[in-house]
């Protein structure tokens, strides 16, 4: 199978051609696509006609799929359990309101996260399937955290290096005003300390770890101190030469690095349709400190 890669920005971003995400990749193409993947970071498979059994076969080819820990709020499909629905449509095909839990929780995607790093192994990358896309906005961005460690100021990197931060699931209901988790999905995800520098296990590169929607404390810093520097290195990762902003065609297939980037989509219309439909590839390894 022969692939041709095209860079989309040039921070990270690239789109693959030549791939039928239907079929099983031969050894030589895997290894093609994840050289691709680790140069850019982001990459887009356009005119992926899937289902959701494929997407999860295609992820198996990377790695395990992750098994969303949280129930109460159907964020996770129920024909296939792998698939987490970024979604304002149920499983009936009924669009949901704002007000709804899940749609409250699926709207911290709009401040500047990396998934799954609440847990003690985060994920490696995630994979998200724009089924029905929005017009409205729903654009998905970037940030190569690579080059905003590279170029992060002396203040701030002075208080980031040797330091740790608390990624916390719970957070979240308070970002949005939900209830709070229950007992049981607490124990299933209590808090996880990581070095805010991390040095990725493929490329060898240092980049800054942070998640705004999970970060909850920082080492040596009270709450006050903590919650501000998130703010100034996010305000600092988020400028445009830093950042690929995706605009979705349907059966477009996004596949992201969860190490070494952050992401955010943008507003739309919460009456405009828009199923998303992601998997998540669980870590290998724990945070290696930079």
């Amino acid at each position: 199978m022969t692939i041709t890669v095209k860079a989309r920005h040039p921070a990270l971003g690239a789109e693959i051609h030549g791939i039928d995400m239907r079929r099983p990749l031969d050894a030589e193409t895997l290894q093609a696509v994840t050289d691709a993947w680790m140069k850019h970071l982001v990459v887009v498979f356009p005119g992926q006609h899937i289902t959701d059994h494929e997407h999860v076969a295609f992820t198996r080819q990377l790695g395990e799929p992750e098994i969303f820990h949280q129930t109460s709020l159907h964020l996770r499909s129920d024909a296939v359990r792998e698939i987490f629905l970024v979604s304002n449509v149920d499983e009936r095909g009924q669009l949901m309101q704002p007000t709804e839990p899940s749609q409250k929780q699926l709207s911290s995607s709009q401040m500047w996260h990396t998934d799954s790093s609440y847990r003690p192994v985060p994920s490696d990358g995630s994979l998200l399937h724009g089924i029905e896309i929005s017009r409205t906005g729903g654009i998905t961005q970037f940030i190569n955290m690579y080059m905003v460690h590279d170029d992060l100021p002396d203040s701030l990197r002075r208080q980031v290096e040797g330091r740790r931060a608390r990624h916390d699931f719970s957070l979240l209901h308070t970002l949005v005003g939900n209830p709070p988790p229950s007992a049981a999905e607490r124990a299933a995800m209590p808090p996880v300390w990581h070095p805010m520098i991390r040095r990725h296990p493929v490329t060898g590169r240092k980049s800054l770890y942070i998640s705004s929607i999970y970060n909850d404390a920082i080492e040596g810093l009270d709450e006050a101190a903590a919650r501000r520097l998130i703010q100034d290195l996010t305000e600092f990762a988020a400028q445009p030469k830093y950042m690929y902003r995706h605009e979705w065609e349907p059966d477009d297939v996004l596949m992201w690095d969860n190490r070494c980037t952050l992401h955010a989509v943008t507003p739309h219309d919460p009456n405009e349709r828009r199923v998303m439909h992601r998997t998540t590839i669980v870590g290998h390894e724990p945070v290696l400190a930079g």
